[in-house]
């Protein structure tokens, strides 16, 4: 009570001064706002949706957040300011001075001398109550209301984030952003670019560690809700090399298996999900290549190992924890004869003369790989279903936008 009356004594005397302020309030998002070092009163305006509502006699208090971060926003006002639009769900916009807390749960929260609602929201039928913890199976039936819950706000800024990164990581290693057609005739995947396997690993560090980095919150709300014990695993792979063995080789491991496979393991036939999620056990919970498979499972453009009886190709998939595959990657055929035979032999020689030609004419070594990012988002999250990871999911019988 001694609290509330030092704030209503605070806001009094803040209507009573003028507030020193600039042209125009700034215009800040909640996360900007909650960052501002040493608050003094900056005048400033803040929009969002109202996450609580907490009316006391002489004082209101309103937590208020516009997605931009995990941690709220703490409107406080007089008790003046009380209406039935203020709502949880509702859109405001708020202007007032930007101080520094007198809780220790915050470190600055706003004093409101005006609050506007934008939008009403009926609490009562809005699909995401107050305080309710709702199962992600829930929210689905929701994709264009379920960003605004805790959960699923930070996947999506971790998304954002994730994909800046990668984005970043090309950019600073020379590489030239292209736009490729969606919709094409050419039955392949990936794109020609020089690799290694080695930056894969690359990859994959420096973009987690880079979002671990820039939304920490976001990574542990998760960990916490939908993955405990995801934290520890995240970092044992970052902190450990990753190994690589032979399709052979796995084929033998999983050959060897105590555990029973839906999918009889056998030389010849592509690895399962199953499958590669045991070799990663198998293999001390750490990210895995798997490479040199056989040339009968892969697309014609890979490159032949000439290592006859087997026959295998220069291909690589990398397999990570929880997930599988989420990599895959080849040197390409950059011989011109043996891509011709080849096509011959799957008569698809007229179909893929443009092929040809980029070997006829100036070929080099080369090859491609491409990640699956939303896998790359269940690795880690630890997200156990690839349609939480996706803002706008589409799957069987379900296509609700």
């Amino acid at each position: 009570m001694l609290g509330a009356r030092r704030l209503l004594g605070a806001l009094r005397l803040c209507s009573s001064v003028s507030c020193p302020r600039p042209r125009a309030s700034a215009k800040l998002r909640v996360r900007d706002a909650l960052g501002v070092q040493d608050a003094n009163g900056e005048c400033v305006t803040v929009q969002g949706w109202i996450r609580s509502v907490r009316s006391q006699k002489e004082v209101l208090f309103l937590h208020v957040n516009d997605g931009s971060s995990l941690e709220n926003l703490q409107i406080v006002a007089d008790s003046s300011f009380d209406n039935s639009e203020l709502a949880f769900g509702s859109s405001v916009q708020v202007q007032g001075q930007l101080v520094k807390s007198l809780s220790k749960r915050q470190n600055v929260e706003l004093k409101a001398e005006k609050i506007e609602v934008i939008g009403n929201c009926d609490a009562k039928a809005f699909p995401i109550k107050y305080k309710e913890r709702h199962p992600l199976e829930y929210l689905r039936q929701y994709p264009h209301l379920r960003c605004r819950t805790n959960t699923l706000g930070s996947i999506l800024r971790v998304r954002s984030e994730a994909t800046a990164a990668i984005h970043s990581y090309f950019k600073d290693n020379g590489f030239v952003h292209i736009h490729t057609p969606v919709i094409t005739s050419n039955d392949c995947e990936g794109a020609g670019e020089l690799f290694q396997v080695e930056v894969m690993e690359e990859l994959f560090k420096a973009t987690t560690e880079m979002v671990l980095s820039n939304c920490p919150e976001d990574v542990e709300l998760c960990h916490k809700f939908i993955a405990p014990g995801q934290k520890d695993r995240l970092e044992h792979m970052l902190k450990n090399n990753f190994l690589i063995i032979s399709y052979t080789e796995a084929v033998e491991i999983l050959k060897q298996a105590s555990q029973n496979f839906t999918f009889t393991p056998k030389w010849g036939v592509d690895l399962q999900t199953e499958h590669e999620k045991y070799l990663v056990k198998h293999c001390g919970n750490i990210p895995v290549f798997v490479i040199n498979y056989p040339l009968a499972l892969k697309p014609f453009y890979m490159r032949d190992n000439e290592d006859a009886p087997r026959h295998t190709v220069a291909a690589v998939d990398l397999l990570v924890p929880g997930v599988g595959e989420l990599f895959g990657g080849s040197l390409r055929e950059e011989r011109y004869h043996i891509l011709e035979q080849r096509l011959a032999r799957s008569g698809l020689g007229k179909a893929y003369q443009w092929y040809l030609d980029l070997r006829q004419f100036g070929s080099v070594p080369h090859g491609g790989f491409g990640m699956g990012f939303e896998r790359y988002l269940q690795c880690i999250l630890g997200v156990d279903n690839i349609k939480d990871v996706i803002p706008f999911p589409r799957f069987t019988h379900s296509c609700l936008l």
